[in-house]
Parts: C-alpha cells; structure tokens; sequence
C-alpha cells in the first residue's frame, strides 16, 4: 500500500488549510476527500465521526492513518473471503453426498480422483487422517475442521 510521508502530508495539510490558521476545517476535508474519492458521506457525518469540526496537523495525520488502515483491513478482510471462497470449493469436492461433512470414504476418493491417493495407502490411513483434525470426534470433518486441516497443510 502506498503511505504518505509526514512532509507530504504536512504539504497537503498546508494546502487544504486556506486560511492559514493551523487547522483544517470539515469544508476543507470533504472537498479533498470527495476529490480523491475516498469518502463519500455528509459533512455532518464527517463531523460526528470526527468528533470535532477542524483538525490540526496531528488530527490530520491520524485521520490520514486511520484512512490508510481502514484500507488496508478491507484488502485483508477481501483476501480472506476469496479464501474461505475457495475453501467452500474444495471442500464441496470432498463432500461427495453434499451433507456438509466429509468421511474417510469420501476423502479417500476424492484424493483418489485428483490423482492424490497412493496406491499403498490404505482406508485406516483416510480414517487416521480425518481423525487428527476431527476436533468434535464424531468421524467427520465438517467445513471449520476441514479449513483447519487445509491451513495446517499450507504451512
């Protein structure tokens, strides 16, 4: 993510703030931000968000992080659904009976159509597999098990 440095900030800061007293007054921030096309919400709003109606240079910046992180989780927070979306995928590729819970059976022929399953491999091993990450010990692994299964394989 692109960060502004304090000098650049102070720049901007120094631009908005027209009239030269130190501060930067909510008409000030909405036409930047409006102008850049950040936020879009009413002064008024602004305001009550802020809780105030000018901001000094200090303010500024921690608007200006506050801005940056709210960004920031909502890339995070985006990545973790294309995630958990494609987990979702996967796991329907196991859930061969479609009950939202995955057996030994079908994880041994899953991993066997996708190429996955050595021919060495027995049904005990499916069954010891799905076993250490059966947290609930009900013989299955359900979506939150099989995410735990798949995170820990990642690493």
């Amino acid at each position: 993510m692109f960060s502004l440095s304090t000098s650049h900030l102070q720049r901007i800061f120094n631009k908005l703030d027209k009239n030269g007293d130190g501060r930067v007054s909510i008409d000030e921030l909405m036409w930047l931000l409006q102008r850049i096309g950040i936020y879009t919400c009413r002064e008024d709003e602004l305001e009550l968000l802020l809780g105030k109606t000018t901001l000094d240079f200090i303010d500024f910046i921690f608007f200006y992080d506050s801005i940056i992180n709210m960004d920031e989780n909502k890339r995070r927070d985006d990545q973790d659904s294309l995630f958990e979306n494609d987990l979702r995928k996967a796991f329907k590729v196991f859930d061969l009976n479609g009950d939202g819970l995955i057996s030994s059976e079908e994880h041994q022929i899953a991993l066997s159509r996708l190429g996955l399953w050595d021919e060495n491999c027995s049904s005990l091993d499916s069954k010891i597999i799905i076993n250490v990450y059966d947290t609930n010990s009900d013989g299955f692994l359900d979506f939150g098990e099989f995410k735990n299964m798949m995170l820990f394989a990642q690493s």
